[in-house]
């Protein structure tokens, strides 16, 4: 609808040209076409006579009338009026509404797409959890979010490949074979020789009991097995590492997400990555030694201090990785690259940018574009649930998966804004009532289906093709109001995969959900005129089909019965 305004507005404007209100050289500013938050304002409104004033060397109301002059002729807009001190508000027609439902009908599954990334490859990293034991809560949302962003930018005509890195080199691994082995040697925490930075929970008994028992784990194409010898220290760390992450692909799969490649830390010291890294930054002059340590020069690039790449002891701190890393997606052709991360990496994303910008091999400024999610809480009867028995510090992703439902789960950790602290309200995501948006919102697709139902049941021939033949019987304002809602759709998925905030398309189908809850007591659906019932079916199916692209863009279900 918006674009259809924006080409009538541009057509007025060229004849504004052609009749010289306007400079044949002038520079015509960028105008927006908005929906005013108040509706008596109109359905939408332009400030173009406003930004084209001072080009026209006249006042902005004068030339917003001459603006409304030469609009074309058309049966999209109904009436248009000014407002304040030049803006142009639109009241759309009624078949211009009624026309979103055919266009429903007509495009199905795909309405609300578009080809705005011309299929350039975008790469979406989420997740990216260590190798140390179950999901928790927090990687969670990471999944919700990451996945959902994925599923937009597809929505926005992107080719988007789905990556998880593995962090499975560093300390943590250490720590976590080393759990492991004292588990195989039969000692538990509380122990006396129990290490002090050992995992504690019960699922490392269960990889040791594994390991010594000999099983074998196969993880994307590898097989690792144990073996009876709690001695050997790098066979425990290669089992513990290929258990856990068999284990976090079996918790992804249980949320509904997938990834398309997993990306080892440790290939990018074994295939000599970070030190090529460093390599090309020494030699590109941005390097210095001082304290016997290699420092980066970040602050060339933005950065409020210099940085230590390589430590005195030899090592590299942890945003060398993630430079190598972020290299290699530039050279695995991500044209683009969207990283999830927990708002506790903050401080290293100036740092990784700057080195990219360091390496001078053409990145773009803003790669990669980061998503930061806040933490959650989780609560239960009024109290916070921090603690798996399975997991020991922590609530499993798992858990709350088995708890509430995966539909449930994803709803709640992706419906709000990501930089926005969440508490999951168990309690609420276990209701079935209008208070739990996500009862609300499915209900609204299940209730269409009944409908369908109760109409073969009472005998009613339905015709949906006749039904978008005679729309024009339609004309009650709750059911005009939920053609609008239906006509936000693709500016939600479009804003939604700009501004990378998917939060805002669970947020669009409460409201579309409301207005057809709100049409549907209105005016009933199964009434005796023919034309009317399948006119007003088709409308329902039409906000099904929309509530169902919805949904599948957060990655949930449309159930037909609840």
């Amino acid at each position: 609808m918006k674009s259809q305004l924006r080409a009538l507005v541009e057509k007025a404007i060229q004849s504004l040209v052609e009749a010289g209100t306007l400079p044949a050289d002038a520079v015509i500013p960028e105008f927006v076409i908005e929906r005013p938050k108040d509706r008596s304002h109109g359905d939408f409104s332009t400030n173009a006579a406003m930004v084209l004033a001072k080009a026209a060397r006249g006042n902005p109301r004068q030339l917003a009338s001459a603006l409304i002059e030469a609009l074309p002729e058309g049966g999209l807009v109904d009436r248009v009026d000014i407002a304040g001190p030049g803006f142009i508000n639109f009241h759309v027609s009624a078949d211009a509404w009624r026309e979103v439902v055919r266009d429903v009908h007509a495009r199905g599954a795909a309405f609300g797409h578009n080809t705005s990334g011309n299929g350039h490859t975008v790469g979406v990293e989420y997740v990216s959890a260590n190798p140390t034991g179950p999901l928790h809560v927090g990687h969670g949302r990471a999944a919700a979010i990451g996945d959902c962003i994925a599923r937009v930018l597809q929505a926005n005509g992107w080719n988007v490949a789905r990556e998880f890195y593995y962090n499975d080199a560093g300390v943590q691994i250490e720590n976590l074979a080393l759990s492991v082995q004292m588990r195989a040697k039969g000692l538990k925490p509380g122990d006396a020789n129990w290490p002090e930075a050992a995992y504690n929970g019960d699922y490392i008994a269960d990889v040791a009991n594994a390991y010594l028992a000999g099983e074998s784990v196969t993880v994307e194409g590898k097989t690792v097995s144990g073996k009876n010898d709690a001695d050997d220290l790098d066979a425990i760390r290669a089992f513990a590492v290929a258990a856990l992450r068999l284990e976090q692909n079996a918790d992804l799969a249980a949320f509904g997400v997938s990834f398309d490649r997993y990306f080892l830390e440790s290939s990018l010291y074994s295939d000599g990555k970070v030190e090529e890294t460093v390599e090309r930054l020494k030699a590109g002059g941005h390097t210095y030694e001082e304290g016997g340590a290699l420092w980066l020069r970040t602050t060339d690039f933005g950065d409020d201090k210099d940085r230590v790449m390589r430590k005195s002891d030899g090592t590299y701190t942890y945003f060398v990785p993630d430079v190598a890393y972020h290299l290699s997606k530039w050279q695995r052709g991500y044209e683009r690259a969207v990283t999830e991360l927990g708002a506790d990496h903050h401080g290293s994303l100036a740092r990784v940018k700057a080195g990219l910008q360091a390496l001078e091999s053409g990145i773009p400024a803003g790669y990669p574009e980061y998503v930061l999610h806040q933490m959650v809480t989780v609560m239960r009867g009024g109290e916070e649930v921090k603690l798996s028995k399975r997991a020991g510090s922590y609530l499993t992703l798992r858990d709350l998966i088995e708890e509430v439902g995966r539909d449930a789960t994803r709803w709640f950790l992706v419906a709000r804004k990501p930089d926005s602290q969440l508490v999951f309200d168990i309690d609420l995501a276990k209701t079935q009532s209008n208070d739990n948006p996500v009862y609300y919102v499915q209900y609204a697709h299940a209730r269409v289906n009944s409908l369908l139902r109760q109409a073969a049941e009472k005998g009613f021939s339905v015709d949906l093709a006749q039904g978008l033949a005679q729309l024009g019987v339609i004309d009650d304002e709750a059911s005009l109001s939920l053609m609008m809602e239906l006509s936000r759709f693709a500016e939600v998925v479009q804003n939604a995969g700009i501004q990378l905030e998917p939060h805002t398309v669970a947020q669009y189908l409460r409201e579309l959900a409301t207005a057809f809850h709100t049409a549907y007591h209105a005016r009933p659906v199964l009434v005796a005129d023919e034309a009317e019932r399948n006119a007003r079916l088709a409308l329902c199916t039409a906000t099904a089909q929309v509530l169902k692209n919805g949904l599948d863009l957060l990655g949930m279900s449309a159930p037909e019965k609840m």
